[in-house]
């Protein structure tokens, strides 16, 4: 029976981690494959605990899943922490690194049910059919850092190998292949030797995929373009803090990050967790969106264990739910039936019977 190690973390979670979890039983009921799912600690929840955003126990519980379900981290209690020892750099980044999960993978797809919830035309949004690949292990999040006196400074440095950009750059392609065969590349390459190097790889790797069209675009016109004509892109493929900012953009697309899954990868492992944060504002109050969480519950099924059958299951009873007019707070308009982070798993599980 395969083992989910799941880390609810912080603020909304504790609340959103469960409903996955309902779900992903209620898919696998009668199915041959079940799933054992193991819990720990991680970000502030760990910090309160043990001391320490990732504890041990967590990182070789993880270490021995074959897949993780990730609530959310961090919160301004944990603050005024020095970084390394806050949720999100010792907690997050530190088991993202430890697992080398270094592909994070974003679908981002309107559901006509949804339109009207964009903040954007819907002309602009209804065709939105994309992926955003972002390498999650290297560049300025993982470099040196440090401050200097004399006068006063900090610097973050940007540091990426062959090896790091050809990997992703692969999985680009590869993604690619399966869907619209077409690549676009996100870099800073007018400004940054980094970008340069990001380009040239990019470059020689394409020479593998000449079905797939290949296009460069600088970051500040890319996200210019997400919000201009994002039906345009197919998969998108870049470097870490570029994918940071373009992939929260590209989800409000949708209306709400609520709605944004998220796949991190290593080739054998993955770590499965929502876009959006830990809501501290909303926790405890039963009205955090928990699709995006449920969506990422939809990736595991797909990605680490091959079940593309439930998987879809989960996402035609998601959008049923949708189409019948439910809705949580983020989302709702006047008219739509507003539930609750429970309720709305609770009718996420009915619509799969």
């Amino acid at each position: 029976m395969p083992n989910v190690l799941v880390l609810p973390g912080d603020g909304i979670g504790v609340e959103i981690t469960p409903e996955a979890v309902k779900v992903l039983e209620a898919v696998l009921k009668d199915h041959s494959t079940k799933l054992n799912f193991e819990y720990g600690l991680i970000g502030g929840a760990a910090i309160d605990e043990v001391g320490k955003a990732l504890p041990d126990a967590t990182l070789a519980a993880a270490q021995a899943a074959d897949a993780i379900l990730l609530g959310s981290v961090g919160g301004p209690k944990w603050d005024t922490l020095p970084a390394p020892q806050r949720p999100e750099l010792g907690g997050l980044l530190a088991i993202r690194k430890a697992l080398g999960l270094f592909a994070n993978i974003r679908p981002v797809k309107m559901l006509p049910m949804l339109v009207e919830a964009s903040t954007l035309r819907t002309e602009v949004v209804k065709n939105v059919d994309l992926v955003v690949l972002r390498e999650l292990t290297g560049g300025l999040y993982f470099g040196e850092k440090g401050r200097g006196t004399n006068p006063r400074s900090a610097f973050d440095t940007l540091v990426y190998t062959e090896e790091e950009i050809k990997r992703i750059v692969e999985l680009g392609f590869q993604t690619a292949v399966k869907r619209r065969k077409k690549l676009c590349s996100v870099d800073k390459a007018n400004v940054l030797e980094s970008s340069r190097f990001w380009r040239e790889i990019t470059l020689e790797v394409a020479k593998n995929y000449p079905e797939v069209e290949l296009t460069h675009m600088y970051v500040d016109n890319a996200a210019m373009q997400l919000v201009r004509l994002p039906e345009q892109f197919d998969v998108i493929v870049t470097e870490n803090m570029f994918g940071d900012i373009l992939t929260d953009l590209a989800s409000m697309l949708m209306g709400s990050i609520g709605m944004i899954s998220s796949a991190s990868l290593n080739g054998s492992k993955g770590l499965y967790e929502p876009a959006h944060g830990s809501a501290p504002d909303i926790a405890g109050k039963n009205i955090a969106n928990p699709l995006a969480t449920i969506l990422s519950g939809a990736l595991m099924l797909r990605y680490s264990f091959g079940l593309e059958d439930e998987a879809q299951k989960i996402e035609r009873a998601i959008e049923r739910v949708l189409q019948e007019g439910y809705r949580t707070p983020d989302l709702a308009k006047p008219g739509d039936k507003v539930l609750g982070t429970r309720e709305m798993g609770n009718a996420v599980v009915e619509a799969l019977k």
